[in-house]
């Protein structure tokens, strides 16, 4: 089995010579080392539309918008590639702090012209972790300014992901990485937050969903409504596989943080600029924000670059806000992002991809219908997972590599993937079709299908 095979091209270096090189000297996070030396480090040279190109020649469908999901608008696109380089040759960079380029000014007003009602401030930084970093901080100084000069903690929820950089981090709860890195940031604790298919405690899903909201309260008021500075919660957690909230799950967490001065961070690092099928995912569902951390598609993965956006009247208590990050507001991520924006909202994408990704929801449905292994396929815009059980009825989930498997399977059959707990996941990008949504069906349904026989599960 192996991937598509695209025509002879020159290589960039010996695949083998290159695979020594980066056990050499660089450092793979998350992959565990054996099984990295099992499968040999993932080199790609070359990425064209939805497609990526191997060290080896092999070509895959990317339809995880290059693993991270900030890809959304695939790969060699030259018009966001010209406006860089038009801006770094214009003006590459001017320091941070107070000074601004022209460019940085427009996406700000862009931004908030975008973002949810109200929000209308930003600052920008490098990437996720850094929008996170500074929401947090901002959420302090902002509490500190208007009467709640002790209101430092911040409450997260249960598997949330927010960032590796240790502020963030103390609020992260997934991929194995909050305990090796403890002792973390003080003043962090954790609540359990909505689950599709499956939740920690086997209840009822409206009563679990209850609880979820029930336990914010009871936890603001042991914190100490006086201490708790912000509730941060991805508007669909990423842990096993896009968990989409109730439609009722943000109001109601919008009431409790009203009644008890409790900033709302609202993280759509991941959601933000068309993932779910609308701008921000906040939109699905009303959520009003105090604050709203931005990254990975804002520039479509070219340039790194993130931000955190604001109520103006939130802003202008502070009399100084004491925070620097030296490439903060860079022109040419700026460049890059007013570039995105401008391709998204010319070539409809976001529209477009809500479409694509329904279509792709309805073919895994149906493809997977029957199989015995297959628990729930569930997805909102161009992010779908499809969620394993080792037993329908119980819902028991596998605790094995049988997830990997399914995963290595299809990239063996040219699709990647992402393996994320109990689930599979697909992001594809936005400019993804039909007719690449129909291959990724027929690819994952053979790869599961033999992977469940050769296992014995079928």
């Amino acid at each position: 089995m192996t991937a598509t095979q695209p025509n002879p091209s020159p290589r960039l270096a010996d695949p083998s010579e290159l695979a020594d090189a980066a056990f050499a000297h660089c450092i793979m996070p998350l992959l565990p080392v054996a099984e990295t030396r099992e499968h040999g480090p993932a080199i790609y040279v070359r990425g064209e539309g939805c497609r990526l190109t191997d060290v080896h020649g092999h070509t895959y469908l990317d339809m995880m918008s290059s693993h991270t999901r900030a890809n959304s608008l695939g790969y060699g696109n030259t018009e966001i590639a010209d406006a860089v380089r038009e801006q770094l040759a214009t003006l590459h960079y001017i320091g941070t702090a107070s000074n601004l380029a022209p460019v940085t000014i427009r996406l700000a007003e862009t931004v908030a012209s975008l973002a949810p009602e109200g929000l209308d401030r930003v600052l920008f930084v490098n990437d996720g972790s850094e929008s996170v970093e500074t929401a947090f901080k901002l959420a302090r100084h902002i509490q500190q300014a208007t009467g709640k000069p002790r209101a430092t903690k911040i409450i997260s929820r249960w598997n949330a992901y927010h960032g590796a950089t240790m502020g963030a981090l103390s609020a992260t709860d997934w991929l194995g990485i909050r305990h090796i890195s403890e002792p973390g940031v003080p003043g962090h604790s954790m609540i359990p937050g909505p689950m599709c298919y499956r939740n920690p405690f086997g209840m009822d899903q409206d009563a679990y969903n209850d609880l979820c909201v029930t336990w914010l309260e009871r936890e603001i008021q042991h914190q100490g409504p006086d201490y708790v500075a912000a509730f941060i919660a991805e508007p669909v957690m990423q842990a096993n596989g896009v968990q989409i909230p109730p439609d009722d799950y943000f109001a109601r967490v919008r009431d409790v943080c009203d009644r008890y001065g409790v900033l709302l961070i609202i993280d759509e690092v991941i959601t933000g600029y068309g993932r779910t099928g609308r701008w921000f995912a906040s939109d699905h569902w009303g959520i009003r924000p105090d604050l709203m951390t931005m990254a990975k598609a804002l520039t479509a993965g070219y340039i790194p670059m993130g931000g955190v956006i604001t109520r103006g009247d939130l802003i202008d208590v502070l009399p100084i806000f004491r925070h620097v990050h030296t490439f903060s507001g860079h022109a040419a991520a700026a460049a890059a992002a007013m570039a995105t924006i401008g391709i998204l909202q010319r070539e409809d994408l976001i529209r477009r991809g809500a479409e694509t990704g329904a279509y792709l929801l309805d073919g895994l449905r149906d493809e997977l219908r029957d199989c015995p292994i297959v628990g729930e396929v569930r997805g909102i815009g161009m992010w779908l997972a499809v969620d394993f059980t080792r037993d329908r009825a119980t819902r028991e989930a596998f605790e094995d590599d049988t997830v990997p498997a399914i995963v290595r399977r299809m990239r063996e059959y040219g699709v990647l993937a992402s393996a994320i707990g109990t689930a599979f996941e697909i992001a594809p990008p936005l400019i993804a079709s039909r007719a690449n949504a129909e291959e990724t069906v027929a690819v994952a349904g053979r790869a599961i299908r033999e992977i469940a026989r050769e296992r014995g599960l079928a």
